[in-house]
């Protein structure tokens, strides 16, 4: 696969080089519904975890359930000028994303009208936006963190790092928090865009994105997971890994769980880096984990020929597996979980949902390519994006 073959460049080049809130959100997530919203309360979806402390979970939907999944169609889609891995926000009624045509897109949820578009210095690959008091933060292959008026698109700062960004900001207390290809974790005033710290840990890209949990960022580099403080940048403790980490780390209940190149799902005590669990799949783990009611969900990628995947659903306290879906792609998308629903993109042109108790297959829809990108569920609407140059909005 295109993207997953560039991973393993990076990885060799590494081998070679050796809760807080949702109410304390700065773009909450439940706002009131402008006029013609999807729903009647609009819900956000503001960063790539959910919220700067997110499992990939929205507790809020309600439109879409395992008895209405199946009635799925498309709304509408728009044609971008390359294809897209990035994973969509959406915040009062606008879905932003990015594209590899360089450009940041906002569209109206409802329609699928374009509202604006801001171009880049190079392409937008994995960053995927983060919106916070009306601001738009994404990263960018020209090695820029940027930040637009998330009404207009117009560029209120960017912030230059040293190599490329596919890393997925998260926004919390005035503050982004951003990796670089340049082997640093950022944390930039949100207002400004000046550094306040940056971290170093292993050789190698931070193409994964953070996450801020009760005051400290947890994010990974080469084979470790780092734990910071969110206020200095001063590592409290690192966990190193058989592989090369590749996803991002979720945090639920005081447990950090990430997957890694060694096949393994980790669970790891958030307060001091004890590993508590591991779980061995039957391949590489770039999909990053989704927490949803005491059940981890991770997508995993045999990377053979011909390539398969699996959706793996484990016991989030004792690792156990409760079920596994196998497909014959591979699956480097993350999960997204709605009221009782697991979405879900495929190397095999396509997104699906299944049952997040049982793992039956309840809709699938065939895309024009890959689906490496991850969805955004929120009122009533599947939002994803794909490498057939589309972005898709699902609804009843």
């Amino acid at each position: 696969m295109r993207y997953a073959s560039a991973r393993l460049v990076l990885q060799a080049a590494i081998l070679v080089s050796l809760f807080t809130s949702i109410a304390q959100s700065q773009t909450t997530t439940a706002a009131p519904a402008p006029q013609g919203s999807l729903t009647t309360t609009q819900v956000n979806w503001p960063q790539f975890h959910f919220t700067f402390n997110g499992t990939r979970r929205n507790p809020y939907e309600t439109v879409l359930n395992a008895q209405t999944v199946p009635g799925l169609k498309v709304k509408w889609t728009y044609t971008m000028g390359a294809y897209s891995v990035s994973s969509p926000a959406i915040v009062n009624g606008v879905v932003y994303v990015g594209s590899n045509d360089g450009y940041v897109h906002a569209f109206n949820a409802s329609t699928g009208a374009k509202l604006w578009k801001y171009k880049t210095g190079s392409y937008i690959n994995y960053s995927s936006p983060a919106v916070a008091n009306g601001i738009v933060y994404i990263g960018s292959w020209d090695d820029n963190v940027y930040a637009l008026n998330a009404s207009t698109g117009a560029k209120i700062w960017s912030f230059k790092t040293g190599n490329y960004i596919d890393s997925s900001p998260a926004v919390v207390n005035g503050i982004v928090y951003i990796g670089s290809a340049d082997s640093n974790l950022y944390a930039l005033n949100a207002k400004t865009g000046a550094k306040i710290w940056s971290f170093s840990g292993s050789p190698g890209p931070v193409n994964s994105s953070p996450t801020v949990v009760n005051g400290v960022v947890y994010s990974t580099s080469g084979y470790n997971l780092y734990a910071l403080n969110a206020t200095t940048g001063a590592k409290l403790w690192s966990f190193t890994a058989g592989g090369v980490v590749d996803d991002s780390p979720t945090v639920a209940n005081g447990v950090v769980f990430f997957g890694s190149d060694d096949f393994y799902v980790h669970a790891i005590a958030a307060s001091n880096g004890t590993e508590l669990w591991r779980f061995q799949t039957n391949g590489y783990l770039y999909s990053t984990p989704a927490v949803a009611k005491g059940i981890v969900y991770i997508g995993s990628n045999t990377f053979d020929t011909p390539e398969s995947g699996t959706l793996w659903a484990l016991n989030a306290q004792t690792g156990t597996e409760i079920w596994h879906y196998g497909t014959a792609s591979g699956e480097t998308s993350s999960p997204a979980v709605a009221n009782g629903v697991v979405y879900i993109g495929s190397d095999g042109y396509g997104v699906s949902a299944l049952k997040a108790s049982t793992g039956s297959l309840l809709w699938t829809y065939q895309t024009g390519n890959y689906v490496d990108g991850s969805p955004s569920v929120v009122n009533g609407r599947v939002f994803v994006a794909a490498e057939d140059h589309k972005i898709y909005s699902f609804g009843l």
